[in-house]
């Protein structure tokens, strides 16, 4: 059955929270806050409202929304920055560009380390704290670092640049020991950063009194303008330093599990706490007895759902105390490799994450049960009816391959993986065939799949093939050269191109169209022929752009290249005058007139 938007919107509590925001493929496409969920969410689908442009076509790509209560609009602030920057939803492009979250950055990859503001996070060995809250509070943060620390504010690149420039400014007011003339060893600099990243964990009490003592004796000594100065910066680190039940001030890696139950089913509900942020969250629905205690219930969920999990935090926080709690904290550490602690919290900001939890638990439970089976029946359910069908034991990870070519032009592969019933898009893989020339489906098949398994160290449960007999024989033969056995079928259509049935051990299964099991094969052969195609269409157009740049006389491939990167589409060449394909990094004027008249010597 498919997500009823009208009926779910009578669901929404009036309660503060996030709500997300998915489109047919089941993408994150917008993340936002809301002091009462029920009012804000109603509003985009009311048809009176202006809700602008960008707003309006959003709209028309939710297929469903769901949502997690909050205990107040600031939680619901902080949670919805970390969800934007972890899921990077399309409609939300804004609000990183509008500048509203700053992160304060530490270069430790330097030799001399710098502290700043940045805007956005990337893997660049770098340190980042944050989100904060207020952008003003981080530049007065930052300021008091240089000023404590005497950590440089310049962008030079040292030690390479050492003693090529004078010192600034910074050095002569004794802010800054000038390492840019090296004048304060690399050891010593680097002992006024970790007292700096420390500040930045939150060890705020050396400072905050090395703070009130030099703000009394400016006061003492009449300094009145530098007691104000001191005490402006007193303010801006407890702005920094207040602490927040979303976002923890202790970096610390953990999951929040609580849960909810009934006479009949169980909802439990776990918050991803990484890095001392509230990164998501997830929700399992279990089917239990009456008699079910609650901490048997809890304790056979930790058990399933650890077997299961690639990563193992250091600590799990849950509701109530189980009894196999130890047996479990010492299967985890041994799967972890560390020690794993599970703890019960009773008071402070730790409980009442629980609690939060808990609430939304109970939410998931109340509200959304019949939906939760409803897709379990979609996406677990329907990898249970294949795996049936197939005589096996059971199937997460299916992995299919197609090729695509158009009259041999350009002949390409792809990849696509489905855990659970679901797309995995971040396994998903591209391939360019190299060795094969010409239209040959088969051959492309093989070299694909040979690239592919041979590097492999664990395996899918089930491989399935674009095709039948021929298509299943070639990933036969390419896994027994390399010495891989997976099972493998192939998915056959008919005469019109619509999913047929499945081809397994040299006879094709008749599958029931009307069930959970042949729709998921049809999402998947589907899924593994878009990819395929977008990639093909993708290498295409960059080809046809390569083609006709060659032609024009005088532009030879480095400017070619360069005049791809700076425009998106051959059309954008071709409307552009002059002076724009002038301003083209390794382009000059000459050179944008010979462009230029290529594409409109025939209308001069």
């Amino acid at each position: 059955m498919a997500f009823d938007i009208e009926e779910e919107l009578k669901k929404l509590p009036a309660k503060p929270g996030v709500y997300l925001m998915h489109d047919e493929k089941d993408a994150i496409i917008y993340v936002g806050k809301a002091i009462s969920l029920k009012n804000r969410v109603r509003q985009y689908f009311q048809s009176s409202r202006n809700k602008g442009v960008k707003i309006e076509q959003m709209v028309t790509h939710i297929a469903r929304f769901e949502y997690i209560i909050t205990d107040s609009e600031l939680e619901a602030l902080v949670l919805e920055c970390n969800l934007i920057k972890e899921h990077r939803p399309k409609y939300n492009t804004m609000l990183m560009d509008d500048k509203a979250y700053p992160f304060i950055k530490v270069t430790v990859q330097e030799a001399y380390p710098r502290v700043m503001l940045a805007r956005q996070m990337h893997k660049d060995r770098a340190k980042y704290f944050g989100p904060y809250t207020s952008a003003g509070a981080v530049k007065d943060t930052i300021d008091l670092i240089h000023k404590l620390y005497g950590i440089r504010t310049c962008n030079k690149v040292l030690p390479k640049m050492q003693g090529k420039e004078r010192p600034c400014l910074n050095y002569h007011i004794h802010q800054c020991p000038a390492p840019c003339q090296g004048y304060i060893s690399k050891e010593e600099y680097g002992e006024s950063v970790k007292k700096a990243l420390s500040f930045l964990n939150g060890n705020y009490s050396l400072i905050l009194k090395e703070l009130e003592e030099k703000m009394k004796a400016a006061s003492e000594n009449l300094e009145f303008e530098k007691a104000i100065e001191y005490r402006e910066l007193l303010n801006s680190v407890s702005k920094i330093a207040q602490k927040q039940k979303i976002t923890s001030s202790h970096m610390e890696d953990k999951d929040v599990i609580a849960m909810a139950s009934d006479q009949e089913d169980a909802v439990v509900q776990i918050f991803f706490v990484r890095e001392g942020r509230l990164i998501g969250r997830d929700h399992f629905c279990l089917h239990i007895a009456g008699e079910d205690r609650q901490e048997e219930i809890m304790a056979a969920f930790l058990k399933q759902f650890y077997a299961g999990t690639p990563y193992i935090p250091r600590e799990l926080m849950i509701q109530f105390e189980i009894g196999e709690k130890e047996i479990i904290e010492e299967w985890l550490s041994k799967r972890r490799a560390q020690k794993v602690h599970i703890r019960v919290p009773r008071k402070g900001e730790k409980e009442k994450l629980v609690e939060l939890a808990m609430k939304n638990a109970q939410m998931v439970l109340t509200q959304d049960k019949e939906r939760i089976r409803r897709e379990e029946g979609r996406t677990i359910g329907a990898m249970k009816e294949i795996a049936k069908l197939l005589g096996l034991p059971e199937i997460t990870r299916v992995e299919a391959y197609d090729i695509s070519n158009i009259s041999g032009f350009q002949t390409v592969g792809s990849m696509v993986v489905y855990e659970k019933g679901r797309p995995k898009r971040s396994d998903y893989r591209k391939f360019r065939i190299k060795g094969v020339r010409g239209a040959d489906d088969y051959a492309s098949m093989e070299e694909m799949l040979i690239r592919r398994l041979s590097h492999y160290e664990n395996y899918p449960d089930l491989i399935m093939m674009d095709g039948g007999k021929g298509q299943v024989n070639i990933a036969l033969k390419v896994m027994a050269a390399i010495g891989v056995q997976v099972p493998v079928c192939g998915m056959v259509k008919d005469d019109r191109h619509r999913t047929r049935g499945i081809y397994f051990n040299n006879v094709e299964l008749p599958i029931d169209r009307d069930s959970e099991g042949f729709r998921l094969v049809t999402r998947i052969q589907d899924e593994a022929h878009r990819f395929a195609i977008e990639f093909h269409r993708s290498l295409r157009s960059k080809e046809q752009v390569h083609s006709i740049l060659d032609d024009i006389p005088g532009i030879g491939p480095a400017r070619r290249k360069a005049l791809m990167k700076g425009f998106r589409t051959l059309e954008d060449i071709r409307q552009a005058d002059v002076e724009e394909l002038a301003e083209i990094p390794g382009m000059n004027s000459r050179a944008a007139r010979q462009v230029f008249d290529f594409f409109h010597v025939d209308k001069q």
